[in-house]
């Protein structure tokens, strides 16, 4: 493992103090802004508003009672946590009931330790990764630490070229998980704490949803993040004509499905049941499958994986219809 000192980052400084005061305007006044911007009036709740809002969530496994809040007091009149964590709406009364749900979760770190000088380790939390390389993702890349009083921005560092001699490819290893260097502006563990960040905070990489070209959206878990906006937009908008609807955004999907099991065996059974989630593609209108409907999005389980706002909406009408009882 290669010592702190061979590392560089943009966020460092020299001497005992923190970041410059307009460094620490930069990098906190956009992560006080994207908390502003979550607690709007849900009478202003849109269609493409809330895709490209949902896209600048994150819920690491475990880490997801914020989300969680959000969609209880906010987005979901009605809605209650049960005892998995997960958020809870049920629509209509009688038989049959029925069950429709999307994950909340995502993969990511956690913060491993807080180091004497201030940088801070990660290791990643439980749960199944999209890809082996997924880790290589971090490296030299903005990221945001959900501490104890709110979002903390923060930069993982690169191999400083000043230090080594350069990579060589016979013997350089690939970054990895145990190469993570996070620089939060401290300069010392207590500068660190002193943001509210320790040991478990949970850890994504920063988010910034982006559209462009034609009806494209992309930011990390893109996908799922969307399906779960469309999923929020049909149960705020259909009711069912007879029956009972259990709509629900579960937790720890990527770990044990916790989540999902624990709404089986509190609102079930079910006559039927149907998934809402990200899928892998071009961009465009959800495909179906046995379990329910799956948004495409290209670049999948990369930073900039991209999914189309009118298949987005597509997703949403599809689960309004379904809702009501007709065709999906």
């Amino acid at each position: 493992m290669t010592s702190t000192a061979a590392w560089s980052s943009p966020l460092k400084q020299d001497g005992a103090g923190a970041l410059p005061l307009v460094m620490r305007r930069f990098f906190f006044l956009p992560a006080i802004a994207a908390v502003l911007v979550c607690t709007r009036a849900s009478a202003q709740v849109t269609a493409p508003g809330l895709f490209e809002r949902f896209a600048a969530f994150s819920a690491v496994t475990g880490y997801e009672q914020a989300l969680v809040d959000t969609l209880i007091g906010e987005l979901l009149p009605g809605a209650t946590r049960d005892r998995s964590g997960s958020a809870v709406l049920v629509l209509g009364s009688g038989s049959p009931r029925r069950l429709v749900y999307c994950p909340l979760d995502e993969p990511g770190w956690v913060v491993g330790s807080v180091q004497a000088d201030g940088y801070l380790t990660l290791r990643r939390a439980p749960g199944r990764l999209p890809s082996p390389l997924f880790d290589q993702q971090l490296e030299g890349h903005r990221v945001t630490l959900f501490g104890r009083w709110g979002p903390v921005p923060g930069v993982v560092a690169v191999r400083s070229i000043h230090l080594t001699r350069g990579r060589d490819a016979g013997t350089d290893d690939p970054f990895s998980i145990d190469d993570a260097r996070v620089d939060v502006g401290a300069v010392a563990a207590t500068g660190a704490k002193a943001l509210g960040v320790d040991v478990l905070t949970p850890v994504t990489l920063a988010k910034k949803p982006l559209r462009y070209g034609s009806g494209l959206l992309a930011a990390p878990m893109a996908g799922r993040r969307a399906a779960c906006a469309a999923l929020v937009l049909a149960a705020r908008e259909a009711r069912p004509q007879g029956g009972t609807v259990v709509v629900a955004f579960v937790t720890e999907q990527n770990l044990s499905q916790r989540g999902v099991r624990t709404v089986r065996r509190t609102q079930g059974p079910f006559a039927e049941e149907r998934m809402v989630d990200g899928g892998t593609g071009a961009p465009g209108a959800p495909t179906e499958t046995k379990d329910g409907w799956l948004l495409p999005a290209a670049y999948a389980s990369m930073p900039v994986e991209t999914i189309s706002l009118t298949g987005s909406d597509s997703l949403r009408a599809r689960i309004g219809r379904w809702i009501i009882g007709g065709m999906p």
